[in-house]
């Protein structure tokens, strides 16, 4: 397909983390093969160990320098999001009630439409309160409103 990206550097540290992961159990096997003190698997161990620590100590970098530098958010259409999160009715419970929150979150679910701007046309709560009380920061907070 024309444009295409391939997340091959992705899919390689998932290889390798899946890798780690299988050396991580069979070093947790060998360990409990042991006998006490004498523990004649240690080499498989340090093999397994020696392996993980070289494919992750190439892998984390090229993933880090090719994949993760640079990567940027767009607080924009973050904020645009939850904004127009159903999510944020959850909020709303103490003040209308779970019932009228249920109603608001399915016709907001079914319309594609804010919650506050259904909350206002249908009168539920003051014209000022939504605001104050939808904000992301107030609801991730301690669910009180700024000062």
């Amino acid at each position: 397909m024309p444009g295409k990206v391939d997340p091959l550097i992705p899919e390689v540290v998932n290889q390798v983390a899946f890798e780690v992961i299988g050396n991580d159990v069979a070093i947790t096997m060998i360990a409990e093969s042991g006998q006490l003190q004498l523990n004649a698997f240690e080499p498989v161990i340090l093999h397994s160990l020696s392996k993980s620590v070289a494919h992750l100590r190439n892998a984390c970098p090229t993933l880090a320098e090719r994949c993760v530098c640079g990567i940027t958010a767009s607080t924009e259409a973050l904020r645009a999001s939850v904004e127009n999160s159903i999510g944020l009715v959850t909020a709303l419970n103490p003040h209308i009630g779970y019932m009228a929150a249920t109603d608001i979150a399915r016709e907001a679910l079914t319309t594609g439409r804010g919650v506050a701007e259904l909350v206002l046309e249908k009168r539920l709560l003051p014209a000022e309160t939504p605001a104050d009380l939808l904000r992301p920061e107030t609801v991730a907070g301690s669910g009180a409103p700024a000062a």
